[in-house]
């Protein structure tokens, strides 16, 4: 699956959550696919919200193990980077990063010449 949206094209979350709902379909573990439709819906959300040019997402599935990545197009920020601020007890935004850490089975971020590409892995077994 491969998608392109524009910047702040919040519209394109449930799309895109969509798209990978159908992609993954077939997986027996339903629980996997529950948790990956959400943790899309996070990273879609956040560089959608936090850039202006838009990002592409992609997923892809080999020897059962999902992989899904977003990249966006922001220009690197001036100076060094800011620190991650913990989201308050109370708050409503700020966790999406936290509950890609904490549900995935492995993630990361990759830094590129014009923007960034937040990743996730998640491990199923495809239906027979």
């Amino acid at each position: 699956m491969r998608r392109r949206m524009g910047g702040a094209d919040l519209a394109a979350v449930p799309e895109v959550r969509h798209a990978l709902r159908e992609m993954l379909r077939h997986w027996q573990e339903r629980d996997c696919a529950e948790v990956a439709e959400l943790l899309i819906s996070e990273l879609v959300t956040n560089a959608l919200v936090h850039t202006e040019r838009g990002a592409v997402v992609t997923a892809t599935i080999a020897d059962s193990r999902l992989r899904v990545e977003v990249r966006d197009f922001a220009a690197p920020p001036a100076g060094p980077p800011l620190a991650p601020v913990r989201a308050a007890d109370d708050a409503t935004h700020g966790r999406g990063l936290a509950l890609v850490r904490s549900l995935a089975d492995d993630w990361g971020i990759r830094t590129r010449p014009l923007g960034k590409v937040v990743w996730f892995e998640m491990n199923g077994e495809a239906a027979a």
